[in-house]
Formats: C-alpha cells, sequence, structure tokens
C-alpha cells in the first residue's frame, strides 16, 4: 500500500544514529545519504526516510501519528526498544509487551524518536 514514509527531523545525524540503532534490530542495513542530506532506509516493501523539513521550519511530530515497524519476534522488539532508549529515544505508552488485538495478540513497544515522533515495533503473535 505505501510507497515510502518520510520524518522531518531537526538533527538529521542525531536521527540517522537512532534510526541506524532501532532498524539495525530489526535487520536493516545502516541508512544512505542522498545528495540533499536526506537518509533512505530500502527494503523490498519499501523505503523509510528522515529529512529535515523542505519549507525550513523546525520538524514536528504528527499529533495521533504513529509509524510502525514490522519485527519477527518479541525479543527483536524489546532489543528494537531497548535501541532506541540508548540512541536517544524516550518510552511513550505502555512498556513493551503483549496487546489483546481483534485479529490477535500483538508484541508492542513504543518510542518517541530524538525529533518527537511517535514510532512502534510490532510482532503479530500465532
Amino acid at each position: 500500500m505505501f510507497s515510502h514514509i518520510m520524518v522531518g527531523a531537526n538533527d538529521v545525524e542525531t536521527a540517522r544514529a537512532f534510526y541506524d540503532a532501532i532498524l539495525g534490530e530489526l535487520g536493516h542495513k545502516p541508512g544512505v545519504i542522498d545528495s540533499k542530506g536526506r537518509y533512505f532506509y530500502r527494503t523490498k516493501t519499501g523505503v523509510f526516510a528522515i529529512s529535515k523539513p523542505i519549507d525550513g521550519e523546525p520538524a514536528c511530530n504528527g499529533n495521533g501519528s504513529t509509524i510502525g515497524f514490522a519485527a519477527s519476534d518479541s525479543e527483536a522488539v524489546d532489543n528494537w526498544h531497548a535501541a532506541g532508549l540508548a540512541n536517544g529515544g524516550v518510552t511513550c505508552e505502555d512498556p513493551p509487551g503483549v496487546r489483546e488485538g481483534a485479529n490477535g495478540n500483538l508484541y508492542l513497544a513504543y518510542l518517541r524518536d530524538p525529533s518527537g515522533n511517535k514510532i512502534c515495533a510490532l510482532h503479530r503473535m500465532g
């Protein structure tokens, strides 16, 4: 459904270090910078990117917005969360753990990145 997701960052290098760490825990390679100073994380299913806002205004989070990253198991979710905290992220919502959903149980962890964007790692439990 999605081709890419891009989030704004006030300090792109701080954001890159954060996303390299958390996405690395999910098995993704470090971001690749382009000529405009944006970092891209490419996968077979889509692209995630970080950039300074092109309008020159400060980056800000979207109230009510969450970007979810798929994880292979609950250990990957826990490692993702720990890497995020160690690299400038802030925990938000409940601690990592099981949440009951209409379509089965989910293992989730939530963070705010260094620019305040709300992100999540999610493992769909069997």
